[in-house]
C-alpha cells in the first residue's frame, strides 16, 4: 500500500509539473519593502546593494547612493529603480513616501523621463501614498511583426521599449518605505507624434507627452510612441500605428500631432498626402473602438515685427482642422493655444521656455510642463468623457498668463544611465 501511495504522489507531482510548467507562471503582482526591517506580508526586502539583474528581477540601477533605515531608504541624489515585468501594459503604482528620522521630498518619472508624482513631501516620522499607472511596451505588434524602431531608440530611448518597468525616484529628498505593482486593465490614451511630443531622452530637452501623465488621475494610462523626427507617414510605415490599433479597446484613445517634419516633403501632393493619411488615422481607430483626436502642431518660436508668433506651418495645422470638421472629429488647437504662451512670455523671455537659447521648437520642463497644460485645457473644451479624469488640483490654464518661470520648481531630470 506504501508503494502504491508513492506510485501515486509520484505521478500526481509529474502531472502537475507537466500542466502548469513552472516558467509558465507569470506574476502580475509585485510588492517590495525597502526597510531593513523584515518584510511585510506579501512584499520582498529590498537592500540598497541590490542591483537589478534579470535573475532577480529587480533592483537598483548601478551607481545609487542610498540609505536603509528600518522605515525605508533614502538618498540625497536620483535613484533609479527597474521590475521586470512578464508582459508588456498597464500597471498600477502605489509607492508609500516617508523617512522615520528625516523630511523627504518625492517626485517620480516612470519609463523615459514620464512626469508620475510631482513634489510631495513628508515630515519625520510621517508618510505619504501616491498611486499612478505606467505603460510598458515593446516592439511587437499583436497578430505579428514589429515596430521597426530606429537607432536612437535601441540605445538612448531602449528603457521606452524594454521589459522593465523603470522608475526614477527625484526630489531634494527622496524617500521610499514600500511599493506595490499590479498589472491593469485601465482605459488608454495613445499618444503619435513626433519630437515635440515624443519621450525625449535627456536633459535640457522635455515635451508635453511626458508632462501629460501628471495631469490625469490613476484610472487612465498614456502610452506615448511619438518619435523625434517622425511625419504620419513615417509612423504608418514603422507600425507605430499598427502597434497601437492592435491594443486598442472602446475607452481608449489616440491623440495625434504631427507636421513639423511632413511639411518638409519636396513632393508636389505632401500636403494632400498628410490629409489623406490623417483621415486614415481616423478611420482605423475608429474602426478599433478607439476615440481619435487629432491634435495641431505646437507652435515654433516665430516671432514677428508686432511680438505675434507667425503661422510657420503652411497649410498643415489648416488641414487638421479640415479633415477633424469633415471626420467630425475631436481636435485641440495646440498651435493657437502655444503661440498664445510665447506671446505672452514676449520675444526674449520665452526662450526660457525652450530647450537651448538656440532652439526654436523644443521645450525644456517649463515649456513643455506649459504645453501639456494646454493639451489638457483642449481635453477639457473638447468635451472629451476622458475630462472626467484630469487630477483635481489642475486649475483652468490661460496661456495668455502663464505661471512665472522663477516659481517652476520641478527638479532638473536626470539623464539616462543608459
Amino acid at each position: 500500500m506504501r508503494s502504491q501511495s508513492l506510485i501515486s504522489s509520484f505521478l500526481t507531482a509529474l502531472l502537475f509539473s507537466v500542466a502548469v510548467p513552472a516558467q509558465t507562471v507569470k506574476r502580475t503582482h509585485f510588492g517590495f519593502d525597502f526597510s531593513n526591517a523584515p518584510a511585510a506580508a506579501g512584499k520582498v526586502h529590498v537592500a540598497p546593494d541590490m542591483d537589478y539583474s534579470e535573475k532577480r528581477g529587480f533592483g537598483f540601477e548601478p551607481g545609487a547612493e542610498l540609505k536603509q533605515t528600518n522605515h525605508g531608504i533614502t538618498s540625497e541624489k536620483p535613484f533609479y529603480f527597474h521590475i521586470a515585468v512578464p508582459q508588456e501594459g498597464n500597471y498600477k503604482v502605489t509607492v508609500t513616501f516617508g523617512d522615520l528620522l528625516s523630511a523627504t521630498n518625492n517626485t517620480v518619472f516612470a519609463e523615459l523621463r514620464r512626469l508620475m508624482v510631482e513634489s510631495v513631501e513628508t515630515q519625520p516620522g510621517a508618510d505619504a501614498t501616491r498611486i499612478f499607472i505606467v505603460n510598458t511596451r515593446t516592439p511587437a505588434i499583436s497578430g505579428g511583426g514589429k515596430v521597426r524602431i530606429n537607432n536612437r531608440e535601441q540605445t538612448q530611448e531602449a528603457w521606452a521599449w524594454d521589459e522593465r518597468l523603470s522608475l526614477e525616484f527625484h526630489g531634494a529628498h527622496p524617500g521610499i518605505r514600500s511599493m506595490e505593482v499590479e498589472k491593469v486593465d485601465v482605459p488608454t490614451v495613445y499618444l503619435l507624434g513626433d519630437s515635440t511630443v515624443c519621450d525625449q531622452a535627456s536633459e535640457p530637452y522635455n515635451s508635453w507627452g511626458q508632462m501629460l501623465t501628471r495631469f490625469l488621475k490613476p484610472e487612465v494610462a498614456v502610452a506615448n510612441g511619438a518619435e523625434s523626427g517622425d511625419s504620419i507617414a513615417a509612423s504608418l510605415s514603422a507600425g507605430r500605428f499598427a502597434k497601437f490599433w492592435g491594443q486598442m479597446k472602446p475607452g481608449d484613445y489616440l491623440f495625434i500631432q504631427y507636421g513639423h517634419n511632413d511639411m518638409k516633403s519636396k513632393a508636389p501632393n505632401a500636403l494632400e498626402t498628410y490629409a489623406t493619411n490623417l483621415r486614415r488615422a481616423v478611420d482605423e481607430t475608429r474602426n478599433h473602438g478607439g476615440t481619435p483626436v487629432l491634435v495641431t502642431s505646437v507652435s515654433r518660436r516665430t516671432f514677428g515685427p508686432d511680438g505675434i508668433i507667425a503661422n510657420s506651418f503652411s497649410g498643415y495645422t489648416d488641414a487638421v482642422r479640415a479633415v477633424a470638421k469633415e471626420k467630425d472629429c475631436a481636435w485641440i488647437d495646440l498651435q493657437a493655444c502655444s503661440a498664445l504662451f510665447y506671446e505672452a512670455l514676449g520675444d526674449q523671455r520665452s526662450h526660457l521656455a525652450f530647450a537651448t537659447m538656440q532652439e526654436n521648437t523644443h521645450h525644456n520642463s517649463y515649456g513643455s510642463y506649459a504645453i501639456a497644460k494646454c493639451v489638457v485645457m483642449g481635453i477639457k473644451q473638447a468635451r472629451l468623457d476622458l475630462a472626467g479624469n484630469i487630477v483635481d488640483d489642475f486649475k483652468d490654464f490661460d496661456p495668455s498668463h502663464p505661471d512665472p518661470v522663477e516659481l517652476f520648481k520641478l527638479p532638473r531630470l536626470s539623464d539616462s544611465n543608459q
